[in-house]
Formats: structure tokens, sequence, C-alpha cells
């Protein structure tokens, strides 16, 4: 294996390791449920709409013979499902939570359908899911612009996870250096404004120090 093979091999290894780590972080949602047994400072909409995109980039990888996007997207879409399932378990507005999660699901079977019945050709197929899963992957990184917007009004970081933004960076800088290795725009444009929302992130954690009591530092690690 020549040192091209090795780097891309390394890289290759960093997108599972940091991506499976950033998925990891959910885990201490998952014990706060568990140890309240209420959902309570909980949201369920990252979980759901992780789920969907953990599924949209798999259906990528298996049609692009990605093993590193399938590895990563399939491990991620069952935690991301466990979260769910546990959410479902404890709230006590479990209809709400159903509805949420058949429309999207809802959309994303459509999606199939339109891509596997309706776009014959597998390179056009390839692109518009490519395309889809940008702009999808996209809105989440934006997603929480209000929070920073909130941390800039209050003036407080109490509301973001130093782990998560770090994982964060992590994640999208080592996808766009593999999405940029394999000349592939799908991959490494949208993990670019999750780098930079990452950075903007730790300037505010510099500018407003989070002071958080030991039962709050026990449930974020």
């Amino acid at each position: 294996m020549g040192p091209g093979g090795v780097a891309d091999t390394l890289l290759s290894g960093a997108c599972v390791l940091f991506t499976l780590g950033m998925f990891s972080t959910g885990l201490s949602d998952l014990r706060h449920m568990q140890m309240t047994r209420s959902v309570d400072s909980v949201q369920f909409l990252p979980f759901l709409t992780t789920d969907i995109n953990n599924l949209s980039w798999l259906s990528y990888g298996v049609l692009k013979g990605d093993g590193t996007l399938i590895v990563v997207n399939a491990v991620g879409a069952v935690l991301q499902t466990l979260y769910i399932l546990v959410y479902l378990h404890y709230s006590p507005q479990k209809r709400v939570v159903l509805l949420q999660t058949a429309t999207l699901l809802g959309v994303l079977l459509m999606g199939y359908g339109y891509f596997w019945l309706l776009v014959p050709d597998q390179e056009a197929q390839l692109q518009q899911l490519g395309l889809f899963c940008s702009v999808f992957t996209i809105s989440m990184y934006l997603s929480p612009l209000a929070d920073l917007a909130k941390v800039i009004h209050t003036k407080s970081t109490q509301c973001l996870s130093f782990s998560l933004t770090i994982a964060t960076l992590l994640t999208s800088s080592s996808w766009s250096l593999y999405g940029f290795r394999l000349k592939d725009p799908y991959i490494m444009v949208p993990n670019l404004p999750g780098i930079l929302t990452s950075f903007i992130r730790l300037w505010l954690f510099w500018k407003y120090p989070q002071k958080q009591d030991r039962n709050y530092r026990l449930l974020q690690t």
C-alpha cells in the first residue's frame, strides 16, 4: 500500500471514529432520560432529523459503493433509532412524537420511491441523492444558529455542549477532507458549515465561559 493508500485509510478511520464519537454524545441524553424517567430538557427533533440524515447518507453510500459512508451511517441510524425509542418510551406526548416520526419517514419513503422508480439512471440517482443529502446536512448544521443568537443575547453558553462542539468540528473537518480526497463535492461542501459554526461556538465558549454545577458536568460527560 502506497503513501496515498495509507493516508486514505487513516482519513477513513478518522471519519468513522470522530462521527461515531459525535453520535455517542446522545448517550448523555439517554442516561438522563433513564435516570429521571422523563424527557425534560431533552430535544426530540435532533434525534429524528439525524436518523433521517443517516438513512439518506447510507443510501448514498450504498449507491456509491463507499464502505466508510455505509459503516458510519448504518451505526448512526441504529443509535439514533435507539434514542428515538427511549424518548418515545418516556415521553408523555407519544402521539406528537409518533406523528413527527411518521411524517419524516413518509417523506423519506417518497424520496426513495422517486429515486429508485422515476430516476432509472444510476449516475443521475447519485447526483440527485447527493444533492438532497448535502442540502439536508447543511440545514442541520445551520439549524443551531438560533441557539447561538440566544447565547449572544443572554451572554451565557449554558445551552451549548462543549464536547459536542469539539466532536462536530473534528467530524466536519475529517469529512471535508474525505470528500476533497474523493473529489466528491456532495460530501465535502455540506461539512464546511459545520466547521464554521463549530469555530463560532468555540469563540462563544471563550467569550462567555460556562459556570456549571457538578451535576450538570456529570450529565454532559
